[in-house]
């Protein structure tokens, strides 16, 4: 099964060159100022696309999905939006989620280390193929100009417990890559630079 993953697109999903795949997973940030028009843009172009299977989480600039969940969902037809929510596609049990420690005040947020954020990612459940979400754990590919580790400790802790084959994430553009540990495929697929220019390639891993 052949997994294309993309994220933190911010309104220029058309300018990436995708390649053909069986499940497209977009980890999140599909806007930048959370504008219906740039979300509906963007539904189109993922309609247009022919893998097989499309998966969306939401992002900390995609407030839409917070505050008004169907009326956003409904520009993704042809999409899986997952929300703490579990799906089973060509055999892969897929998980996706789109909070974060807290961050500007923006969507998704919920305070760094609380029992709030230890809640949501103690309901990832087990046995999972690939686990979604918008930002990366603690100390894996979370690497920022100012400081050397921004992830999530307590994501990265229930991640070590499920184990799921691949993890995908974005949020921090410039530690865009791949890493391996613990038997975990770990995937910071960000597509926009710093400076969110389109020159990141779509990751390609093959489950």
């Amino acid at each position: 099964m052949r997994i294309v993953i993309v994220s933190d697109t911010h309104g220029k999903f058309a300018q990436l060159n995708i390649p053909d795949g069986d499940i497209l997973i977009h980890c999140g940030d599909m806007t930048v100022r959370g504008d219906m028009g740039v979300l509906e843009r963007f539904g189109k172009e993922l309609e247009a696309k022919p893998h097989s299977h499309k998966i969306v989480v939401a992002g900390n600039h995609d407030s839409p999905f917070e505050t008004d969940r169907e009326r956003a969902e409904a520009l993704l037809p042809s999409a899986v939006y997952l929300q703490d929510e579990l799906v089973e596609l060509g055999g892969l049990r897929i998980y996706g989620s789109p909070w974060q420690p807290e961050f500007r005040k923006m969507a998704f947020n919920k305070p760094r280390s609380s029992e709030a954020l230890k809640a949501i990612w103690d309901s990832i459940p087990d046995h999972l193929d690939i686990l979604v979400t918008h930002g990366p754990p603690r100390g894996i590919l979370d690497r920022t100009p100012y400081y050397p580790t921004v992830g999530d400790e307590l994501l990265l802790e229930r991640v070590l417990q499920v184990k799921p084959k691949l993890h995908c994430f974005g949020h921090v553009h410039m530690s865009r890559g791949i890493l391996e540990r613990d038997g975990i495929i770990f995937a910071n697929a960000a597509s926009l630079d710093e400076k969110y220019n389109p020159k990141n390639e779509p990751l390609v891993i093959d489950l």
